[in-house]
């Protein structure tokens, strides 16, 4: 699989409430390095698992929104809005935040994202 085929794989509908289908996407030496407007942090393959966990417990639906891709070799840009919608109100699409990350791939698999975001 290419590469931007693999990163827009991985951000289908609903794909980052499934932990056992995240996983499937996570190189087993995966960084994240992500600065938010809540600052900096970095994750690694439990903690992605973990964040994939929390958003089930939250969330019963997940929508990324694409703007952007852009592909180079093993590396893909990606530009997206997320939008949730929760248990509460299930007819409301409520947005997380605008993202971007660089992803470097590395045996077919997410290796290093390098993310930015804005949340809503």
């Amino acid at each position: 699989m290419k590469a931007k085929e693999l990163v827009l794989d991985f951000y289908k509908n609903d794909l980052i409430l499934n932990k056992e289908e995240v996983k499937e996407f996570l190189h087993p030496d995966i960084i994240i390095e992500w600065n938010s407007s809540k600052g900096f942090l970095q994750m690694k393959y439990d903690d992605v698992i973990n964040l994939s966990e929390e958003l089930n417990r939250s969330y019963i639906r997940s929508k990324m929104q694409i703007t952007h891709t852009i592909a180079e070799d093993n590396k893909v840009f990606i530009r997206y809005s997320h939008f949730v919608k929760t248990i509460e109100n299930p007819r409301e699409d409520m947005l997380l935040g605008h993202f971007f990350v660089i992803w470097e791939i590395k045996d077919n698999k997410l290796y290093r994202g390098f993310q930015m975001s804005q949340f809503s």
